[in-house]
C-alpha cells in the first residue's frame, strides 16, 4: 500500500487550475450585485425613483443569465435570486412614483396657490426695481472721457449714446492692410 500523508499532491482524477463557471453564472453574479444595489436605492424615499434604470440592467442581465444557464443545464440559484430581488426592487422604485404623485396633489389640495401667488410677487417687485434702474457708463480712451446716464425716462441720452457709437464704428471699423 502506498502512503499519501508526506505526498502534498495528491491526484484526485480531476484537472488542477481554476475551473471555469458554468454558463450564465458570471451574468447571475452580476445581476446578483446590481440588484442588491437596486434594492437598496429603491426603499430609500425620494431616491427610489432613481432605482427603476439599474433594476431594469438587473432583469435584463438575470434573464440573459438564466437563458444561457438552461441551455447547459448549470447551477440556476443565484440567477433566480437575482431575478426576484431585481423584480421586487423595480416594482417598489415604480410605486414611489405614485407615492410622489399623491404627496404632490395632498400638497396643492393643502397650499393651493399660496407658493404661485408668492413666486408671482417677487416677480413682480424684481421687475418694478429693473423699471426704476438708471445705467451710468464712463468710457475712457486715451485722454478722451465720456459719461452716460440713463433711467427709464432719459431718451436723449440713449439718443447720444446711439450717435455715439455710430460715429465711432464708421471711423475704427476698417482693417488697415500694409502693402
Amino acid at each position: 500500500m502506498e502512503d499519501f500523508t508526506n505526498n502534498p499532491v495528491q491526484n484526485t482524477g480531476q484537472p488542477s487550475g481554476p475551473q471555469p463557471r458554468p454558463a450564465g453564472q458570471n451574468l447571475g453574479i452580476a445581476a446578483l450585485i446590481t440588484a442588491i444595489v437596486t434594492f437598496v436605492l429603491a426603499v430609500i424615499p425620494c431616491v427610489g425613483i432613481i432605482a427603476i434604470i439599474p433594476a431594469i440592467i438587473a432583469i435584463v442581465l438575470a434573464a440573459v443569465g438564466l437563458s444561457q444557464a438552461s441551455r447547459s443545464g448549470a447551477p440556476r440559484g443565484v440567477i433566480i435570486a437575482a431575478l426576484v430581488i431585481g423584480v421586487v426592487a423595480f416594482m417598489i422604485s415604480v410605486s414611489q412614483i405614485f407615492v410622489a404623485g399623491k404627496i404632490g396633489d395632498k400638497f396643492d389640495k393643502e397650499f393651493g396657490g399660496k407658493i404661485e401667488n408668492v413666486i408671482n410677487d417677487v416677480q413682480e417687485n424684481v421687475l418694478d426695481g429693473l423699471e426704476d434702474a438708471n445705467v451710468n457708463i464712463k468710457v475712457e480712451s486715451g485722454g478722451d472721457k465720456i459719461e452716460i446716464s440713463t433711467g427709464n425716462n432719459n431718451d436723449s441720452r440713449v439718443k447720444e449714446l446711439e450717435e455715439l457709437e455710430k460715429a465711432d464704428s464708421l471711423k475704427n471699423d476698417s482693417l488697415r492692410t500694409k502693402k
